[in-house]
């Protein structure tokens, strides 16, 4: 088994050079072909100089340096398209998940006669409120999406590279790795990993981000907020029946009054809500097709560092 690992990096000049230093040793170790591929994800601070500098020490590190800040399953992407070997493992940039795992995946990825495999913490390694937020999202993706394996997805995973042609289409600014290799094979499994505390400042993945990445999960493969809007709309128009009912009733039994402003007001608001609702669900899609259309790129190689090497 041949290995490439792809990492993301981004405000990351701290760690790197201790988990590429663990990484390859661990490699060398297992004594497998192996490369390292550091993606800068156009990062502001020194990242980029200590990835070139990495690549140019260690002979299996190569580095992507991309134009601008393109997110994080953008970056992931560039670094897939560019793995030579047999199997992908990726891992966060901040040292919460140790090298000294990936036996662990590959173990795994081997023995169960797997396609991918993710490493699930014994323990969450992050905050309660990131917690809650992740596992809201993992469980959206299981019911909205109907991607069964979602509650153990982890952005620490390994899967044969042959799964990537699976997603030889992707473009546009939008990328979802895990939804993308949902679509390429069923056969996948979990592992139970060791993960650490982050230890060079706050996380750059937000709640917010983390917010986001879901939307864009939702709008960008699934046709879910488009059926909700429909509900929505068939609800209000039941709830209109049953008010056009009891006022036709009030008027036929003579209890007709000019008062009702506040009531009218109020289904007023109501009706226009539902209306902006599906007209904002409409435009998020038909946003999506102009962006595509515009030929918007996944991302955009600046430079590289490091040469293919087998090692």
């Amino acid at each position: 088994m041949s290995v490439s690992v792809v990492i993301p990096c981004y405000r990351s000049a701290q760690s790197l050079p201790e988990l590429v230093t663990r990484l390859t040793a661990v490699l060398r170790d297992m004594s497998v072909p192996h490369e390292v591929i550091l993606v800068v994800d156009g990062s502001p601070d020194d990242t980029w100089k200590v990835a070139a500098d990495l690549a140019g020490r260690f002979g299996a590190v190569r580095a992507l340096h991309l134009s601008r800040n393109y997110g994080q399953h953008n970056a992931l992407v560039a670094g897939i398209r560019e793995a030579e070997f047999d199997v992908v493992v990726t891992m966060d940039d901040d040292l919460q998940h140790p090298p000294e795992q990936i036996p662990l995946l590959l173990a795994a990825l081997e023995g169960d006669r797997l396609d991918l495999v993710y490493g699930v913490p014994h323990e969450e390694e992050h905050g309660a409120l990131r917690s809650l937020a992740s596992r809201s999202v993992k469980t959206a993706m299981s019911s909205a999406l109907g991607f069964r394996t979602a509650r153990m997805i982890s952005a620490f995973r390994a899967f044969r590279t042959h799964l990537r042609h699976g997603f030889e289409g992707f473009a546009g600014p939008h990328a979802s790795v895990d939804v993308a290799l949902s679509w390429a094979t069923t056969r996948v499994g979990s592992v139970k990993v060791h993960m650490d505390q982050r230890r060079h400042g706050p996380s750059n993945y937000t709640l917010r981000m983390l917010l986001r990445h879901t939307a864009n999960m939702l709008f960008g493969y699934s046709a879910v907020p488009l059926r909700v809007a429909s509900y929505l709309g068939f609800m209000v128009g039941v709830f209109g029946l049953f008010l056009g009912g009891s006022v036709l009733w009030n008027f036929a039994v003579g209890n007709t009054t000019v008062v009702g402003f506040t009531s009218l007001a109020s289904m007023i608001t109501l009706f226009s809500s539902a209306q902006l609702i599906a007209v904002g669900v409409l435009g998020e899609y038909v946003g999506r097709l102009h962006s595509s259309g515009m030929g918007r790129p996944m991302y955009v190689v600046r430079e590289r560092s490091g040469s293919s090497v087998t090692v």
